[in-house]
């Protein structure tokens, strides 16, 4: 049984301002105790509250605590950015509840926003290019889930789409598909009001958001499975 999910406390923005204004190992030692009571925890609850449910509603993403939640600490070592510590909190919800696996659930509370994402984010090469050619091969699979993400007033983002089209599929002369093809991530995102990350209801937002971008956790579960059995 999952821990019962509150809500963020009414502090933890707060605390992540102040956090990101010292920027300090010692300061954030002394406060630790109210990171992990207003940010933390809640986390671990939402997404083990999450888990639960989604594995109820059939789709197959869940987490814990101790894999899912990302670190406060920034990884500084290849970075021209030394600061110390990240300016929000974060976790993932995947099939097999690590970090490692493809068609996932993000969460993201920080002082630049609060959001969520269903997303196959940056697919290994082999899963990318059958997802393309997909796109390329099949476009009425592909246009069925991008009107039923539509329906659901959903749809894919571009961020970070190539220019030019990829080598070989410079023949599709469509533009919506061609749009497609030129994506290196498959993403629907969801904006959170950040007044709204204080009370239970948060997970039932969560959750309805994830359900309602399913169809493209779908297409991209059924093309991972053809990659997987060698039929590209």
């Amino acid at each position: 049984m999952a821990a019962a999910f509150k809500g963020f406390g009414e502090k933890a923005i707060p605390f992540l301002k102040a956090l990101d204004f010292h920027q300090s190992r010692e300061w954030f030692h002394e406060n630790r105790a109210l990171y992990e009571s207003e940010l933390r925890e809640p986390l671990g609850d939402l997404v083990e509250v999450l888990t639960e449910r989604l594995d109820a509603a059939g789709l197959g993403l869940r987490g814990d605590r101790k894999r899912s939640l990302f670190r406060i600490n920034r990884d500084v070592r290849f970075s021209k950015d030394k600061r110390p510590y990240n300016q929000h909190v974060s976790a993932i919800l995947s099939p097999d509840g690590t970090k490692m696996e493809e068609g996932v659930l993000f969460i993201y509370f920080g002082i630049d926003g609060c959001r969520a994402a269903v997303a196959w984010w940056q697919p290994k090469p082999e899963l990318l290019a059958a997802m393309r050619k997909a796109i390329a091969e099949k476009p009425a699979e592909f246009r069925s889930m991008v009107a039923a993400l539509k329906k659901s007033s959903l749809a894919l983002d571009g961020e970070g789409a190539l220019k030019r089209m990829p080598r070989g599929f410079e023949h599709v002369a469509d533009p919506e598909l061609a749009t497609a093809i030129r994506n290196r991530h498959f993403v629907v995102r969801h904006r959170i009001d950040p007044a709204s990350i204080h009370g239970p209801g948060l997970a039932d937002e969560i959750i309805d958001f994830t359900l309602r971008a399913r169809p493209v956790l779908d297409w991209g579960r059924k093309i991972e499975g053809r990659v997987g059995r060698g039929k590209i």
